[in-house]
């Protein structure tokens, strides 16, 4: 599965460009509604398989007599050829979005309201991406999130047995840790994301809404506790606590070339890893659990990284668009959806069967779809990103022995600052 999931991709450049979406004088929208013979659809690269692409397509056609014009949209450079595209009257008519891109388009007015979609299944952990203020700009269409992928010989060889709590977690690490010479977990310091895990457990957050505003919140005891868990596994880590799992690339730099026992990834990175080991001569031998959680009745929180599907203000036929959407995201076309990816995805509707090869990275990865967090969803949030992450700059202190109180009061002050820009 070729998936590359947005996570967290900025926004914040499209607010001027898009400012005047709603009104430039000629009365609106600028879309048709009805008549049109063809629509465009905006479908990122590697999303969708194409035999599940050429079939709706030709459904719809063979329903409405129209020409469905599908094109593949490439992640680099997607931000400004959608900020673009909603600015002009017909360009695209139905697209996708990153699933925290969403909020940021809508908030300039470049979505068309999906309220009369409200009422359909959708899976609840994913829907929150696809509305402001209680209204949907956008509709779930697929999800997918971080599990922790596992050397079964290694953990054979220690007699680990696979967790199902936080504590057992440790206990396996320690395990490993005793019995073998292997690095029971590759954790760099700053895998923030599965830090926002952890506080989501916490019942926290990396920022909070104040009043109009935005605040940071990792100076508080979910903060801390979160991070001092961080801290627990990162210890059994020979990772720098300076970088992240992309520098270097956890999956075809570090594990290929080390005896790692355990790291935590997504499902591209669990395949590269595999690939770059066969390559090289060796063979994987991987298993999968999801993220656990503090106790065996709940998993571990994860980000739900994935991608929405929207309407232009702009579109050439706002019908035509509605229908389409209707038709793409409806039980029986997602579920076909998620056949064709094997179950590999978090499906979009709680109608809506994933059913993965056994012991599959999918099979782990489906099922804490009732744990997914989101970042904080505003327009702001793609500034907190830009490096230096202060999230980032936080962990690397903790796992250092600075205070934690005084580093995340730090943290927190430059998180509102940024997230409060426009």
């Amino acid at each position: 599965m070729k998936h590359k999931l947005v996570a967290a991709v900025g926004v914040a450049a499209m607010t001027a460009a898009l400012a005047a979406c709603g009104d430039d004088g000629s009365g609106g929208g600028g879309g048709s509604e009805g008549g049109a013979d063809s629509i465009t659809v905006w479908l990122m690269d590697g999303s969708a398989p194409d035999p599940w692409v050429q079939e709706l397509k030709a459904a719809f056609e063979a329903e409405h007599d129209v020409t469905v014009n599908v094109e593949i949209q490439q992640w680099d450079g997607i931000q400004e050829r959608v900020t673009t595209a909603l600015s002009e009257d017909g360009t695209v008519d139905v697209l996708e979005i990153g699933n925290t891109q969403t909020v940021g388009y809508a908030n300039t007015g470049g979505l068309a309201d999906l309220s009369d979609f409200a009422d359909e299944p959708w899976t609840e952990s994913m829907l929150d991406s696809a509305q402001v203020d209680d209204t949907l700009y956008a509709v779930p269409w697929y999800g997918a999130n971080r599990v922790v992928v596992y050397d079964r010989s290694i953990w054979e060889e220690a007699g680990a047995e696979v967790p199902t709590t936080r504590d057992e977690w440790i206990t396996a690490l320690e395990a490993i840790d005793e019995n073998t010479e292997a690095e029971p977990i590759y954790l760099p310091g700053q895998s923030y994301y599965v830090l926002g895990g952890f506080l989501a457990d916490e019942g926290g957050s990396f920022a909070v809404e104040d009043g109009d505003g935005w605040a940071g919140g990792l100076a508080t005891p979910e903060g801390e506790a979160a991070m001092d868990f961080y801290g627990q596994l990162q210890a059994f880590s020979s990772a720098p606590t300076d970088v992240d799992e992309a520098e270097p690339q956890q999956s075809t730099e570090v594990v290929p070339n080390q005896e790692v026992a355990s790291w935590i990834g997504l499902g591209w990175e669990a395949a590269g890893a595999t690939a770059a080991i066969e390559e090289a001569g060796g063979e994987a031998d991987f298993g999968y659990f999801p993220i656990p959680g503090k106790t065996a009745d709940e998993l571990g929180h994860v980000f739900l990284g994935g991608s929405n599907l929207a309407i232009s203000e702009r579109a050439g036929d706002k019908e035509l668009a509605t229908e389409f959407l209707r038709m793409a995201t409806s039980q029986e076309w997602q579920q076909k959806y998620v056949d064709a990816n094997n179950g590999g995805v978090v499906p979009n509707r709680s109608d809506v069967t994933a059913s993965p090869e056994a012991e599959s990275f999918a099979e782990a990865m489906v099922q804490p779809v009732d744990f997914g967090f989101l970042p904080p969803l505003t327009t702001g949030w793609a500034n907190v990103e830009t490096e230096p992450n202060p999230i980032k700059e936080l962990m690397t202190k903790a796992l250092n022995g600075d205070d934690y109180q005084s580093a995340a009061e730090e943290a927190d002050s430059e998180i509102t600052d940024r997230i409060n820009r426009e």
